[in-house]
């Protein structure tokens, strides 16, 4: 008995929770643990200086009911069992044994490893306040624990709460772009049309860009035969200048002698002659790349204006032959410049349709990667606090299941200590 005495006392120096003093302790356990008439007559002298044994049981008792939802009365309840033999030996000792196996199983909890009998049946003062402190101690770390794990519980369900609203909005986003993307059926035909006029337009443009590239062609080679005539009539100038020298020689070359002075100049005269035959031929040929230069012009003014210079020219030509028909071809045209009018209205209609269809359908594609941007960094945001939830939810499932494990081997050891105290008894 003294050894045991001595090991518990070793045991209460090496304690690794702070003790409290009785008023600290009395006045936890009556707003923490009791309720009703047993907080108000739970009092300092329960405890000290000699400690009540039936306090302190019931006290055991509604912390194993607050911790384990293991009522009082439970403990009192003895096994029914034909082969028991004096069952009412067991009414007295059944609710010590029961107090007393539960508290072995959970003091450990609270570091407390020395838990005998002799500290519910005799108790003592300075014994009972370290195991009361202990126990407090546990139930302030249980406190704490629950409202960090109730916090956490609220934090999850707020961050579902989240996740919900931003898949609802997820969803609505998409309706969105489906709605935005997708062509009413009322708009289908005046689409189908403006895609019509669209190719049209291109088909016309395409054949225009062809013209206008063939008739670049034509003003390149007339360009062309024009630089050639420019040279050739360069040369003719120099010609000429290279006549005036030689003419110049021969004057400084003119003898006295009449019949060489005649005949000198008869060949002076029929180089004249020539060189003003060359002159005419060049001034002729002159006059023809003029001509050319106005009809290359012509031709450039022809490609900006090439309905209108054709009619001109038909018309000026008709009424060259044709005098009599100069009324028809004016109402003809008159009739003509009226279609193309009409039709540059019903163009200028058409396109002002597709601008506005076009700047319809930028509008949509804007908002449509605006509602994509949004729906991407809501999906992230989702994932993010999807992914803290799911963390979270493992560490609570695993403190759980270390919970669960350690309370199944309280229950596997508390029907041990039963089966041994049985066997004994």
């Amino acid at each position: 008995m003294s050894d045991q005495q001595c090991g518990k006392d070793a045991g209460m120096n090496e304690n690794t929770f702070p003790v409290y003093k009785v008023d600290a302790i009395v006045q936890f356990y009556r707003t923490e643990v009791l309720t009703g008439q047993e907080a108000k007559h739970f009092t300092k002298n329960d405890i000290t200086p000699v400690p009540k044994p039936e306090s302190i049981q019931r006290l055991y008792m509604r912390v194993l009911q607050l911790l384990f939802r293991f009522r009082p009365e439970c403990h009192y309840t003895v096994p029914l069992s034909e082969n028991v033999q004096y069952p009412m030996l067991y009414e007295w000792v059944t609710p010590i044994m029961s107090v007393y196996m539960r508290m072995c199983q959970f003091l450990p909890l609270c570091h407390v490893y020395d838990f005998s009998l002799n500290d519910l049946l005799n108790p003592k003062s300075k014994r009972t306040i370290i195991i009361l402190s202990a126990i407090q101690n546990f139930l302030h770390f249980r406190k704490q624990r629950l409202e960090m794990t109730a916090a956490h519980q609220q934090s999850f369900r707020s961050d579902m709460d989240r996740l919900q609203a931003y898949t609802r909005e997820i969803k609505e986003a998409e309706r969105k772009i489906e709605k935005l993307t997708t062509i009413p059926p009322e708009q289908q035909a005046e689409a189908k049309e403006l895609a019509a006029a669209l190719a049209e337009l291109t088909t016309n443009t395409q054949h225009e860009y062809q013209d206008v590239s063939a008739m670049n062609e034509k003003v390149a080679q007339c360009k062309t035969e024009i630089a050639e005539i420019s040279q050739k009539l360069t040369q003719r100038k120099v010609d000429v200048a290279t006549l005036k020298d030689e003419i110049a020689k021969l004057k400084s070359q003119i003898v006295e002698s009449p019949e060489e002075l005649k005949n000198e100049m008869e060949r002076m005269k029929e180089n004249v002659k020539s060189i003003r035959m060359s002159k005419e031929l060049a001034d002729e040929r002159l006059v023809e790349l003029q001509m050319l230069v106005q009809c290359a012009s012509q031709v450039e003014a022809e490609i900006q204006v090439q309905t209108l210079a054709a009619m001109n020219e038909t018309l000026q030509k008709e009424l060259k032959s044709l005098s009599n028909e100069e009324a028809q071809l004016k109402r003809a045209l008159a009739m003509k410049l009226d279609k193309e009018s009409k039709q540059q209205i019903r163009r200028q209609k058409k396109k002002e349709k597709r601008e506005e269809f076009v700047k319809m359908i930028e509008e949509s594609n804007r908002e449509t990667k605006q509602f994509k941007e949004k729906m991407q960094k809501l999906r992230e945001k989702c994932n993010q606090q999807t992914q803290k939830a799911q963390e979270f939810y493992d560490r609570l499932l695993t403190t759980l299941e270390q919970y669960n494990k350690r309370i199944e081997s309280i229950v596997v050891e508390t029907n041990a200590d039963t089966l041994k105290m049985k066997s004994h008894f």
